[in-house]
C-alpha cells in the first residue's frame, strides 16, 4: 500500500467519522501527561466517545470533502478529535468535566478548540453550553421519573379509597357489635 493510498484511507475514515457523529470536539492536548491522557481516554470510552489524535491536514481535507466549513481556523498545533455517534452531549461534557476536575482551565495543557454539532462547526462558548446540558442517560432518567409519577400518584389515590372503605366497614362492624351487646 502506497503512502498516498494510506493517506486517502485515513481521510476517508475521518470523513465517515465526522459525518456520522452527532457531535465532535476538537482539542489541543499539548503537555498532557501519560496518566492524564490514559484517564481521559478511559472516561471518554466509558461515555461511548471515540477519541484519537489527528493530523490537521487530513482533518482539513476530510472536512472539505464532507462539506463542513469553518474548521480550518481551528486546525493548528496538536489536534485530537473526540466524537460520538450516539450522544451529542457526551464529548463536550466529558472533556469539559475532565478539564475542571484536573484544574486545567487556565493552562494550555488540554484546551477545547471548537466543536461540531450535526455537521456544523460551533465555537468554544457553544461547546461549553453543550457540556452543561444533561447527558442522554440523565434525560432518560428524568423522563422515566416524570412518567412514573402519575402512576404512583394513582396507586396512592386508589390505596386511599380502599383504606377509607376499610375504615367505614370497620366502623359499621363496631356499631353493629355495640347494638347487639
Amino acid at each position: 500500500m502506497s503512502d498516498l493510498t494510506a493517506k486517502k484511507a485515513v481521510v476517508a475514515e475521518l470523513k465517515d467519522q465526522i459525518t456520522s457523529a452527532k457531535a465532535a470536539v476538537l482539542t489541543s492536548y499539548k503537555g498532557l501527561t501519560v496518566e492524564q491522557d490514559t484517564e481521559l481516554r478511559h472516561e471518554l470510552r466509558e461515555a461511548g466517545v471515540s477519541y484519537h489524535v489527528v493530523k490537521n491536514t487530513m482533518l482539513r481535507i476530510a472536512a472539505q470533502d464532507a462539506g463542513i466549513e469553518g474548521l480550518d481556523e481551528h486546525l493548528s498545533g496538536t489536534t485530537a478529535l473526540a466524537f460520538s455517534t450516539e450522544d451529542a452531549v457526551a464529548p463536550a461534557k466529558v472533556i469539559n468535566d475532565f478539564i475542571k476536575k484536573n484544574k486545567l482551565e487556565d493552562t494550555e495543557v488540554l484546551q477545547i478548540k471548537a466543536g461540531m454539532l450535526d455537521g456544523k462547526v460551533i465555537a468554544l462558548e457553544k461547546v461549553k453550553e453543550l457540556a452543561s446540558l444533561p447527558s442522554r442517560e440523565e434525560l432518560l432518567a428524568k423522563l422515566l421519573g416524570s412518567m412514573n409519577a402519575p402512576i404512583s400518584n394513582t396507586v396512592n389515590v386508589l390505596q386511599g379509597v380502599i383504606r377509607n372503605c376499610v375504615y367505614a366497614l370497620n366502623a359499621v362492624r363496631e356499631k353493629k357489635e355495640q347494638e347487639t351487646a
